[in-house]
């Protein structure tokens, strides 16, 4: 599901000199891949809660035109989400630790499922979040070519290790960029097999403006109709 792909992660530079001894390019590549990662993780770490607007284009395999839409996202630990789409239909989407729900307005109907079951969708919360280990579940690398993100920091690769399980079957990489200076991500790519991309941009970013818990409930308007949803295809 192309609505629930999506977004902490972590980044940083390490400069090395051009005379830095017999180390290989690949391997300054990693320490600094490393460091960024330090960075990131150190800057999520002292979030407890982050409004930001943003801004979705996802190019389907086949399609001449990508689909663009954006809305605002608010994170707060541990384990809570909520997504709206404001641009161009309403859409919301609640997250509390592995419970889903999705509203639609238009529809009527709220959708409700687990993250776990839902393809390529635990990975992006793990990383808005910031908190989880992502070496466990992926392989850190630097994104190979020479294109950088804003301030000429690296671009970070994730490499899900474990290709069967739900949450990441579909799923062959994550490219994240983070703002200079703040170490907070500004873009998510997610990566399919099939050739999909989503990508995700974020803007207007508020950290720890203290977000009470009822801006993550659900509650549903009159006549709205409960669907138990399926097993869900990211990005």
């Amino acid at each position: 599901m192309i609505r629930l792909g999506l977004i902490a992660l972590w980044i940083g530079v390490l400069m090395w000199p051009a005379w830095a001894g017999d180390v290989s390019a690949d391997e300054k590549a990693l320490r600094e891949i490393r460091e960024v990662v330090k960075q990131l993780q150190a800057r999520y770490e002292k979030t407890k809660d982050l409004q930001a607007d943003f801004s979705q284009k996802t190019r389907i395999e086949g399609f001449e035109r990508p689909i663009m839409s954006a809305g605002k996202v608010y994170i707060k630990k541990p384990g809570r989400l909520r997504w709206d789409y404001l641009d161009p239909a309403s859409e919301q989407i609640y997250v509390n630790q592995d419970d889903v729900k999705v509203y639609v307005p238009e529809h009527k109907q709220v959708l409700v499922g687990k993250l776990t079951q839902m393809a390529a969708s635990k990975a992006p919360l793990e990383l808005l979040q910031g908190a989880a280990k992502l070496d466990e579940s992926f392989a850190i690398e630097p994104t190979t070519g020479t294109t950088r993100g804003a301030g000429g920091i690296p671009l970070i690769t994730l490499t899900p290790k474990d290709k069967e399980h739900e949450s990441t079957q579909n799923l062959q990489k994550i490219v994240v960029e983070v703002f200079p200076k703040t170490y907070f991500i500004r873009t998510v790519s997610l990566h399919e097999i099939s050739g999909n991309i989503a990508v995700f941009e974020f803007s207007n970013l508020k950290p720890n403006l203290g977000l009470g818990p009822e801006v993550f409930e659900f509650k549903a308007p009159p006549d709205t109709e409960v669907v138990k949803a399926p097993v869900l295809n990211g990005p």
